[in-house]
């Protein structure tokens, strides 16, 4: 029975029922706004509905929510969404499982390959597999495919386990928490906004004092994705947002498009510049090392090589983006007023922030004369951490909540171990023989297999949705084919640490600063892909050029 039977006949049609309400808000499409229900609507709807107040006297003229419905059953709340299906996905992992297994029982095993090693490389492909296909997080497959290695005798619990004490991945750890740090204090924001201050007065000039300010903070706050986040995307929506160039709209070619297309290309560079600048830069070190190539006093060697073309690149990268992307807007006279303002109203430098900066100063010197004074590096970045946690700078629920630190703590200790064993079951020497002998076919002189393989580890990356998981991947094995080529080894390990850099801005997924960029919601995806393309090669001849020029000046080959 219709239950408008219960209620006294209204003067407008049956098809509408009004009632009251207790305030509870039920989908949008049934109500009219529940502050001030609209009575020209009614009125429109309903001509012959008397005028009276629709307000309750009792409650002092408060609004009641009234509801209208076309049909006489209660209203419904809106059905809850389906929520994701837990555990792995189905596709992703057949897929991984199945690159293993085809690898271990239908590809014929070398001679020259032991069955462990050949085992240990089926479950390294399908680990490789699952970084790529996501079936479950990266963590938790890794930690899947370490219990496989275990559980199959292919490895030992000590062998499986013994990188999580390796100190370059401590190191990485440690980056992470300092990285938090430059966040929580605001010491980064106030850097990146007193460069809005000093170059801010055309949008070049901004965009060059946002790229400065990320390479001098960069050795201290080593984490791409961090500085993106933290600090230059948030200064960038606001200086967007007053010069009213707004995301998803066409106000966003204004202003915000370039000033983030510009830093997300330039960090690349920023990243290069320095050794503690991105984590994967100390991942490429030390998988280096366990392909037998050493380099002395790390931090200064590698600065030493990158900085001539690094600087190059982070000096051409925001031109080059000013006439391939230019902006609407193309003086920004507000923008040193808007940091004189902010500047204002964050005060003084505080307490924690020369904490900070002291704390920085200290590891940064100690990264670089650690090694005359006997002092690792790992060791300079625990001793700061320390002082940090002793000040009251970080406390121990923020390196408890750094999720993305212990999550890289798990992952890249079970890639290293695994390429570790890899080498001392002697895989990799295997496979870079098979790469000379292929080379030796085409003879090609040292210089050119160099430049092959520089270019197929950089637009390999478009397979990969993480810098860290290309190197975890594929570092090992194009390092190995360089040596095998006859490449020198240092600059063979350089070469690919730096190109990891490089490709970080290709593509949307190509590393996690490119996510929060493209999130941000100002560049399209068409602008990004060609920009991309066109601003990584631009970078890629400008270190050929200017890298091997200054390379052989400093003795690498």
């Amino acid at each position: 029975m219709e239950s408008t039977a219960l209620f006294r006949p209204l003067p407008f049609p049956s098809s509408f029922l009004l009632h009251r309400s207790v305030p509870i808000r039920p989908p949008s499409s049934a109500i009219f706004p529940t502050n001030r229900p609209s009575l020209s609507l009614l009125r429109r709807r309903c001509p012959s509905l008397p005028p009276c107040p629709l307000f309750n006297r009792n409650a002092r003229q408060k609004p009641l929510l009234y509801l209208i419905r076309a049909s006489s059953s209660p209203p419904h709340p809106p059905s809850p969404p389906s929520p994701r299906p837990a555990g792995a996905k189905p596709l992703p992992l057949a897929i991984s499982v199945a690159i293993g297994l085809t690898i271990r029982f239908l590809i014929p095993k070398p001679v020259e390959v032991t069955p462990q090693a050949w085992q240990l490389l089926a479950i390294f492909f399908s680990t490789i597999a699952g970084l790529v296909l996501s079936p479950l997080p990266v963590g938790a497959w890794a930690f899947i495919c370490l219990t496989v290695s275990v559980i199959t005798k292919t490895v030992s619990f000590s062998a499986a386990f013994g990188a999580f004490t390796n100190e370059v991945i401590w190191l990485i750890v440690i980056s992470f928490f300092f990285a938090r740090g430059f966040v929580k204090t605001g010491l980064g924001d106030r850097i990146a906004t007193y460069f809005v201050k000093w170059l801010g007065r055309s949008t070049l000039g901004l965009s060059y004092g946002l790229t400065v300010s990320e390479a001098l903070i960069s050795p201290a706050m080593p984490s791409t994705t961090a500085r993106a986040g933290g600090v230059f995307l948030p200064i960038i929506k606001s200086l967007s947002l007053s010069s009213g160039s707004r995301p998803g709209e066409k106000s966003s070619k204004k202003l915000g498009s370039f000033l983030v297309m510009s830093q997300f290309q330039s960090a690349g560079n920023s990243s290069a510049l320095f050794l503690t600048a991105a984590a994967q830069n100390l991942l490429c070190l030390k998988l280096a090392e366990e392909l037998g190539v050493k380099i002395v006093s790390p931090w200064v060697t590698w600065f030493k090589a990158a900085s001539l073309p690094a600087i190059a690149g982070l000096i051409v990268t925001p031109y080059l983006l000013y006439k391939i992307y230019p902006p609407e807007t193309k003086d920004t006279p507000g923008a040193p007023a808007l940091a004189a303002k902010k500047l204002e109203q964050m005060g003084p430098v505080t307490r924690n922030e020369w904490v900070m900066v002291a704390t920085m100063l200290l590891a940064v010197s100690l990264w670089i004369f650690g090694e005359s004074l006997g002092v690792a590096s790992v060791v300079a970045a625990m001793l700061g951490l320390s002082i940090l946690l002793l000040v009251g700078v970080l406390d121990w629920d923020d390196c408890l909540s750094e999720h993305s630190a212990w999550d890289t703590l798990a992952w890249f200790a079970v890639l290293v171990g695994m390429a570790g064993q890899l080498t001392n079951l002697g895989i990799v020497s295997w496979m870079s023989n098979c790469v000379a002998k292929s080379l030796q076919c085409f003879s090609l002189s040292w210089p050119v297999a160099f430049g092959v393989l520089q270019g197929s580890y950089f637009l390999i990356h478009y397979l990969f949705a993480s810098q860290t998981g290309h190197v975890g991947a594929l570092y090992s094995a194009f390092l190995a084919m360089h040596l095998a080529a006859g490449v020198p080894g240092v600059l063979a390990a350089l070469a690919l640490a730096y190109n990891t850099n490089l490709f970080g801005a290709l593509t949307h997924y190509s590393s996690g600063q490119a996510a929060v960029y493209y999130g941000a919601g100002y560049v399209d995806l068409p602008d990004l892909f060609r920009v991309g393309f066109l601003t990584a090669l631009i970078n890629c001849l400008i270190w050929a050029v200017v890298g091997c020029f200054w390379w052989k000046i400093l003795g690498l080959y």
